[in-house]
């Protein structure tokens, strides 16, 4: 108990705080020497009234000035962080009205504060040293007065830590704009994520599949085995491509950007693999979004159906008109379930969903289609 209660004199905290409230004293200086300058000239009266208001006025304005400023709420809240151990978001570019009105009430309170401080120590310390030199009665006096003072300067320091995120947080409207930003943060890497894992899937999928034809016919067939160790290269380049792309996105911070292959890339899908094309409109007309979005379709289905049908034709049909991309990928049903399983169509429909557009996928005849319709 003995320890607890001298703890705040000797804990770090207290001066810390102590000192931020004595910050407070420092700035409210020059408005007193103004103040007290003024109400002496207005107190002699030698000026005439024609000068003294306006100054007055002038003086007041500047005063005022700074507690609504958008710097001052920066650097209070860096004194708060650094000072009073409170950890506070950075305000925004555009401080709205109520954010400025809490942030001058926290200023005012601050220099008054600070002020009662700043005269509570400068008279404190020499009211102590002159009750404990001089003999008598008044020695105990003296000896609690200067444990008495730290004690209320550290309450003071420990109310403005409580009061800090009152007066000093985000408004509600600024709480929700930085959850509406965190949250198309987290939708971007996500669609990162799910790019990359479409891209690295589609390249082990091809990989393996042209290595193990490539394997059984070597020896009998050079140019197949030639064909598969090119397109190995070709999709193995590329998905380093997409890999360097994304991690540079990342590391650059621009996630929201557009970016990646898209409808006029779509051949590369087929290089050296039993995938046929065919495609009509103008490809290049489609947006980004919707033609990259469109592109990781057409790679996941594809991906798919060489999973379930290694070797196996697959049909992949690209129409744009009337301002929709149609796409079609169909292949061979075999036993063993659904190409891509159920994780690969809820990605594919996630994808669908963004655009407004509808996905069907299932068995049509005894083949596997994936059928989408994407609006722009």
């Amino acid at each position: 108990m003995a320890v607890r209660l001298l703890r705040p004199l000797v804990a770090a905290t207290t001066y810390r705080r102590g000192t931020y409230l004595l910050l407070g004293g420092v700035v409210v200086m020059p408005y007193a020497l103004v103040t007290v300058g003024l109400a002496r000239v207005v107190r002699e009266g030698s000026t005439p009234a024609a000068v003294v208001v306006p100054l007055i006025l002038t003086a007041a304005a500047i005063g005022l000035v700074p507690p609504f400023l958008h710097g001052t709420r920066t650097l209070e809240i860096v004194a708060v962080r650094g000072l009073l151990g409170v950890d506070l978001p950075d305000p925004p570019g555009r401080i709205e009205r109520e954010a400025r009105l809490r942030t001058a009430l926290w200023f005012g309170v601050h220099l008054a504060v600070g002020a009662v401080v700043g005269s509570a120590l400068f008279l404190a310390l020499p009211a102590a040293a002159v009750l404990v030199t001089r003999p008598g009665r008044l020695i105990p006096l003296g000896l609690i007065l200067l444990p008495a003072t730290v004690y209320a300067i550290a309450g003071l320091g420990a109310l403005a830590a409580v009061m800090a995120p009152v007066l000093l947080g985000p408004s509600g409207a600024e709480r929700i704009a930085a959850l509406e930003a965190e949250t198309l943060l987290l939708a971007a890497r996500n669609r990162l994520a799910r790019e990359l894992h479409d891209s690295v899937g589609h390249a082990l999928t091809v990989t393996v599949l042209q290595a193990g034809a490539a394997g059984r016919l070597l020896g009998r067939d050079e140019a197949f085995v030639r064909r598969a160790l090119t397109s190995i290269e070709e999709t193995g380049r590329a998905a380093m491509e997409d890999l360097d792309r994304v991690l540079g996105v990342l590391r650059d911070g621009e996630l929201t950007r557009t970016h990646g292959p898209g409808l006029t890339d779509v051949d590369q899908l087929t290089s050296g693999l039993p995938v046929t094309l065919e495609a009509s409109g103008p490809l290049h007309e489609v947006p980004a979004a919707v033609s990259r979005e469109a592109y990781r379709l057409a790679q996941e289905a594809v991906t798919n159906a060489l999973r379930h049908d290694p070797g196996g034709p697959v049909e992949l049909r690209l129409a744009v008109a009337a301002r929709r991309v149609t796409l079609e990928v169909g292949n061979a049903l075999r036993d063993g379930g659904e190409p891509g399983g159920s994780r690969g169509l809820t990605g594919m429909r996630e994808r669908v969903t963004l655009l407004g557009g509808v996905l069907d996928a299932g068995p049509y005849g005894d083949r596997w289609r994936v059928r989408a319709e994407l609006p722009w």
